[in-house]
């Protein structure tokens, strides 16, 4: 079977020829104007293995072009011709060029892959005409650092294999009832008091951890470099604990002493509803964007109960200020605030979907719960992308066998679940399903604290996902066959596949 045949996600067109091109100590790039992103991720994916210097040259033999005339490739799609001496990868934007690489780094020998060198591999790609394009724009994967910290160099590997499989967004979930990550200048204490918590349900041990500020902002160069926007979520108003545990003012009962949650689920604790908790959000949403230059900013706003604000008096009177029909009306006044407050800062707020509410205009919406909340919130208006958990999300178990390490009960989401899953809900007319931008994994962590687990529980449940929303549905039969040599792939890059 020729390793066109293998590709992942599999490409819009794509015609096999005679022949090999064959990269050796002499070829040369030739750099069009915009193209040197793509020539220097092509340089340092392929040079650990094969020592290639890859120089520049005006008559170089394989070439990286910028042609904004090529419009039917879209942002992201990438035409590639590979012929017995000579290479062309050409694109509209400098992202189709990222792509572009990955599928050049796929049809390579597996030794390519190596961090290490490897003498003696002939550096041979078939001949090959692939044209390709996303079926969708949205093409997420969610990590949770919040309940158990991953280091920032963990997080780069993350970000390597989410741009082999061309994923674009990296959702980076910040904070939680069990820690909070991001650093914050004027409330130093979310990071130290809440970014520790004394155990896990699943360890005993103290566990915490924090980045820096250059760490995150490294990580947003590092995979942007790669065709990928970190999207970072800080979660409000409930999912709070951590950030109530460093500063207690900032909740309904300023007296009341809290930890950093220890358990999974959802807290009763949420912030307040006065003017110091919106300066806190506006500060803590300031920093965010001088780091994230992400056009999108996830807020959460899921899972608030209201029990608290109903027993408090400033709670209650300040819904009958604004007008509200009660306690639990502030849930949506709190997010119009926020939200209206990055959009005037040139953002776009995104929520998840919750059950019995609507979150306010101008918000894209997650959709997590049921594919009718996608459906709903696209109809009204709202950009969807749909996460739907019994298809989306990682922390499940992927079978009900007895090998199966422990994960978030309830459900299984096996990697036909994932493959099978349509991001426009079935149901959905041309205009509403326009409105769904993609879908994207989730891996929530309390069941999952070693990148080994993490790996293990994301692959290849995320290949499955990579290819749908990249190319639209596809057979099982096809789907199983690519990724059946594929899995080379993620052992050549030692990716944990065994519990």
């Amino acid at each position: 079977m020729p390793l066109v045949s293998s590709l992942l996600p599999r490409p819009t067109k794509a015609h096999t020829k005679a022949g090999n091109f064959t990269f050796e100590p002499r070829t040369c790039l030739r750099i069009g104007p915009g193209a040197e992103s793509a020539a220097h991720l092509l340089r340092t994916l392929l040079a650990p293995a094969t020592g290639l210097p890859l120089r520049s040259a005006a008559d170089g033999t394989v070439a990286l072009t910028l042609d904004p005339a090529l419009t039917g490739l879209g942002d992201e799609g990438y035409g590639l011709t590979v012929g017995p001496n000579s290479i062309l990868l050409r694109a509209a934007q400098p992202t189709g060029l990222l792509h572009g690489v990955q599928t050049i780094r796929q049809l390579l020998p597996l030794p390519a892959l190596s961090t290490s060198p490897q003498p003696g591999v002939p550096w041979s790609l078939p001949c090959v005409e692939i044209t390709d394009v996303p079926r969708h724009r949205w093409r997420g994967a969610m990590l949770d650092v919040a309940r158990h910290f991953q280091p920032v160099s963990y997080l780069r590997r993350y970000v390597d294999l989410l741009a082999l499989h061309k994923i674009n967004v990296f959702h980076l979930h910040l904070t939680d009832d069990q820690g909070w990550r991001m650093p914050v200048a004027a409330y130093p204490k979310l990071t130290e008091i809440g970014g520790h918590r004394a155990e896990s349900m699943t360890d005993s041990s103290p566990h915490g951890g924090a980045y820096t500020r250059a760490e995150l902002a490294g990580l947003v160069e590092y995979a942007a470099a790669r065709g990928i926007t970190v999207l970072p979520e800080i979660e409000m108003p409930g999912h709070v604990r951590a950030a109530l545990a460093a500063y207690p003012h900032l909740g309904n009962h300023p007296e009341r002493a809290l930890d950093v949650w220890t358990r999974w689920g959802v807290c009763d604790t949420v912030l307040g509803v006065h003017e110091e908790v919106f300066d806190f959000c506006r500060t803590v949403l300031e920093e965010v964007m001088d780091v994230f230059p992400s056009p999108y900013v996830h807020i959460g706003g899921d899972e608030c109960p209201v029990t608290e604000w109903e027993e408090s008096p400033q709670a209650r009177a300040c819904a009958r200020e604004a007008g509200l029909s009660g306690p639990a009306s502030l849930h949506g006044w709190f997010l119009g605030r926020v939200g209206e407050f990055l959009v005037r800062n040139g953002r776009r707020p995104v929520g998840w979907a919750e059950t019995g509410t609507e979150l306010p205009d101008g918000f894209t919406v997650l959709a997590w719960r049921d594919p009718a909340h996608a459906l709903a919130a696209a109809a009204r208006g709202h950009d969807v992308i749909n996460a739907h958990h019994r298809a989306t999300y990682f922390d499940y178990p992927q079978s009900g066998g007895a090998q199966e390490p422990p994960g978030q009960p309830g459900a299984v989401v096996a990697l036909r679940d994932v493959h099978a899953h349509d991001p426009v809900p079935s149901g959905a007319d041309p205009d509403t399903a326009a409105r769904v931008l993609g879908a994207q994994g989730q891996l929530w962590t309390e069941y999952a604290a070693t990148p080994a687990r993490l790996e293990y529980l994301t692959y290849p449940r995320l290949c499955a996902l990579a290819d749908r929303t990249w190319s639209g549905p596809t057979s099982w039969t096809d789907f199983r066959s690519r990724l059946d040599r594929h899995t080379a792939r993620l052992d050549a890059l030692e990716v944990s596949r065994h519990p």
